[in-house]
């Protein structure tokens, strides 16, 4: 099969978005716009993937630079499509086979798709492809316009007369070209038009008039070429992404109560059996396991739920991991690289910042545990604080396996309290607590009598 190359076009100013960021880079569905371009392309195994930016080029350019194996291309004035797809001419010298040109701001277009407009394409010997569209709303599309069942040119809106502007099949803006004759074309794409640009869509009549063959694939499905060009057309497209989501969950066994208010990012996995109830937003890498309840209001982010764990209402987790049979919340708040042991207990208004948690261990209620690691079967006291941050250095805290930690106690970093020791409640401890010791650091209790009455005399 002759090789496949991928241009992806996002240099595009996005004024409607009204925004200091390139708007490829806005998200939708949990990802940037660029991602689904990027993730369609891979699809296809490309022998390469060039990028073309322009406007904001900075911001994109330091985005993509983070991706090993793509390419950078500039388009430094933005003079049109066509002018666009030349710049990544220098990036293809030599290459030979079919170039598929992408939009960074579409993100619906499916593998399947792609992987359709190629095959045509290489089957038929094609010069260019154009992958089209009927829609019952055509205005701002550049028009397909045909003799008989061949595309003889692609009209743009503002160019197009009135019998034009009644055709219901538009352009795409996704293509598939035998890259041998089309740099050389490109150059001869004139910008005697509206915009005074030079329209890509302008190669069908130059490759029609040269006697090159140009086809067509008609998609069943429009809305896989929905383009981002406002903020609303950004949340048209997050909410059909959005349920094209929950749909295959639900597809493959998990219960989501509300479909309409459950926020779940493209790249979250859940098991089966898993409830999800409304108003939870599970995003990033998120990996939540079979059978497990996550409750309302509930946040979670590049995380990992494991089988039968309980996420109780209106819990925040961050890059964490929570154990089998382990529960969290209501209200609980976990921080980057913490870990929630097997059947271990997270109560209301506990914060965990970098800590584990062992198997069994619980923190009930009013508790902030920073830098710590915390054995299993330990009971840690409402009001208990790890005092980690001593002004410039954070310090780690080590509680052993069968501790006991007293209600309103400050365990002041670094600081261990040994296997089946137990800290008295209200106290600070400063030193470490031997195993099996009793730890009291607190003030002693003077009762002064009749003081009350003489203060009030």
């Amino acid at each position: 099969m002759p090789a496949i190359h991928v241009v992806v076009l996002a240099g595009g100013k996005g004024t409607r978005m009204k925004s200091a960021v390139p708007k490829v880079l806005h998200s939708a569905g949990g990802r940037p716009l660029i991602e689904y371009a990027l993730q369609a392309a891979a699809s296809l195994s490309p022998a390469s993937i060039v990028v073309v930016v322009g406007s904001q080029a900075d911001q994109l350019t330091e985005t993509l630079a983070k991706r090993p194996g793509l390419a950078i291309a500039l388009q430094e004035p933005q003079l049109g499509t066509g002018h666009a797809l030349l710049q990544a001419e220098p990036l293809l010298r030599g290459a030979r086979g079919t170039l598929v040109l992408l939009s960074g701001d579409v993100p619906l277009l499916g593998a399947k798709t792609l992987g359709a407009l190629v095959r045509l394409h290489q089957s038929r010997k094609a010069a260019a492809t154009v992958l089209t569209a009927v829609v019952p709303s055509p205005a701002g599309y550049g028009r397909i316009v045909r003799q008989g069942d061949q595309i003889t040119a692609i009209v743009e809106h503002r160019d197009a007369s009135p019998l034009e502007r009644e055709i219901r099949e538009i352009n795409s803006g996704v293509y598939a070209f035998d890259i041998a004759p089309l740099f050389g074309a490109l150059r001869d794409i004139g910008s005697l038009n509206a915009q005074g640009e030079y329209y890509l869509p302008d190669l069908v009549k130059i490759y029609r008039a040269r006697g090159l063959t140009v086809e067509t694939l008609r998609l069943e499905d429009p809305r896989e070429i929905l383009g981002v060009n406002s903020r609303k057309e950004l949340a048209d497209v997050a909410s059909i992404l959005k349920s094209a989501k929950n749909d295959e969950l639900m597809a493959a066994g998990v219960t989501i109560v509300d479909p309409a208010t459950a926020f779940i990012g493209a790249d979250v996995t859940i098991g089966a059996d898993t409830v999800i109830q409304p108003g939870v937003y599970l995003e990033g890498n998120t990996r939540i396991g079979a059978r497990c309840q996550i409750n309302s209001g509930v946040r979670i982010v590049n995380s990992v739920v494991d089988d039968g764990a309980i996420i109780k209402n209106f819990c925040v987790i961050i890059d964490s991991h929570i154990s089998s049979g382990a529960q969290v919340g209501p209200f609980a708040h976990l921080r980057p690289q913490s870990d929630v042991g097997e059947d271990a207990r997270v109560g209301n208004f506990v914060e965990l910042k970098k800590t584990t948690l062992g198997r069994g261990s619980k923190a009930g209620h009013l508790a902030y545990l920073g830098d710590a690691t915390i054995g299993e079967q330990v009971n840690i006291g409402a009001g208990t604080i790890t005092c980690n941050y001593d002004g410039t250095t954070k310090h780690p805290t080590v509680i052993e396996d069968g501790a006991f930690i007293g209600s309103d106690s400050q365990l002041i970093a670094p600081v261990r309290v040994g296997k089946g020791a137990y800290v008295a409640a209200g106290s600070s401890i400063t030193h470490d607590v031997p195993s099996e010791a009793l730890a009291i650091a607190r003030g002693k209790q003077v009762n002064k009598a009749g003081w009350a009455t003489k203060r009030r005399k």
